[in-house]
């Protein structure tokens, strides 16, 4: 089975969502942004998310992470969460 390792952040807004996705776009590091601002858990780990396989997570997630291009923002993708922004670091 294909597995998928990707990190995220969880904000309540798809504004806020664009605003941070910018601050990384222009160079700020994807995992302290993660920590400052993420509602999720796994904010305290830059928003790693470890390894998983297809169906482990909500479907509009697993869309992105199963056909985006590595290592490149992704997002906002809202899911019944909030908004998120996703990064797949590996697949395979």
């Amino acid at each position: 089975m294909v597995q998928a390792t990707a990190r995220h952040l969880l904000v309540s807004s798809e504004d806020q969502c664009q605003v941070l996705k910018q601050q990384i776009l222009d160079g700020a590091d994807f995992a302290q942004i993660a920590r400052a601002h993420s509602s999720c858990p796994s904010g305290a780990q830059g928003g790693e998310l470890g390894s998983f396989g297809p169906g482990m997570m909500v479907r509009e997630f697993d869309e992105v992470v199963f056909s985006a291009p590595l290592n490149v923002v992704q997002g906002p993708v809202k899911t019944q969460f909030g908004y998120h922004l996703l990064e797949v670091t590996s697949r395979g």
